[in-house]
């Protein structure tokens, strides 16, 4: 091969490494993928995460879809709907490096403040998500993905569901019970009452990526997972995908080929 060619070459694949933004797979095959959003105002949405946190904007197909290290925030018009608070997703959370800056430019686009410590801060993005910030000034970039935050009846079954089914690795995240998938930590907090079901809501779904997708949903099917949507390709957009709903009421989409976007 040719210098250039060789080049070329090397410089594509560089791209395209810079331009996927989700992390590699565990051994399951699994990392984290998107969060897909029902907004009645999606150019909100875009000013809280492109405006305040940096986000970078694309779309697949028609859908607006904003890029942030570790995640892709998925935003699809449609009439109000509840918030996350009494889902079983509570809230999201981000880590950023300048927090301070991060609120300024939060206040300016009349985002609340829910709460705010020197090192967190709770706010109330468009469509009433709940999202957590939290600073640390040694990431590389402005906001990256971090955790999200569930509320459950039963914590350790929720955490040893996630472990079992996309070997998520068990742990802790200070005081909270957790599981780490790459991308994102999982982190379970007990309710003393069963959450709201996610979908149909303004956090509709989240979506984990997955190598092998078809061979995957196989092995949970033969497992006893019952899928919503069964595994199925969409060649106009180069993706594959399948839903399925947690024992608790989160939904799930799992989908190969969203690492290209």
């Amino acid at each position: 091969m040719k210098f250039a060619t060789l080049l070329f070459c090397l410089s594509v694949a560089m791209v395209d490494q810079l331009a996927a933004q989700l992390a590699a797979p565990n051994p399951s095959g699994v990392t984290m993928g998107h969060v897909h959003l029902y907004s009645k105002d999606p150019e909100a949405q875009k000013k809280f995460w492109v405006g305040a946190l940096d986000a970078q904007e694309t779309k697949l197909g028609g859908m607006q879809v904003f890029k942030l290290p570790g995640v892709l925030i998925m935003v699809q018009k449609a009439d109000a709907r509840a918030g996350t608070e009494g889902s079983v997703i509570n809230h999201l959370g981000l880590k950023v490096r300048d927090l301070s800056a991060t609120l300024a430019k939060l206040e300016s686009a009349h985002i609340p403040i829910v709460t705010h410590t020197p090192p967190q801060a709770m706010v109330l993005a468009p469509d009433d998500i709940r999202v957590e910030l939290t600073e640390d000034t040694a990431i590389s970039e402005p906001t990256i993905n971090h955790h999200i935050h569930f509320y459950a009846t039963d914590v350790d079954a929720m955490k040893n569901w996630y472990a079992t089914t996309f070997g998520a690795i068990p742990g802790k995240r200070g005081k909270f019970e957790a599981a780490d998938l790459p991308g994102v930590n999982l982190t379970f907090t007990p309710s003393p009452t069963a959450q709201a079901p996610t979908k149909g809501r303004a956090l509709d779904h989240i979506g984990f990526e997955v190598r092998n997708l078809e061979a995957f949903t196989k092995k949970l099917e033969a497992a006893g997972v019952k899928f919503d949507v069964p595994y199925r390709t969409i060649p106009s957009l180069g993706l594959s995908l399948a839903f399925l709903t947690d024992p608790w009421g989160t939904y799930i989409e799992l989908t190969e080929g969203l690492n290209k976007l």
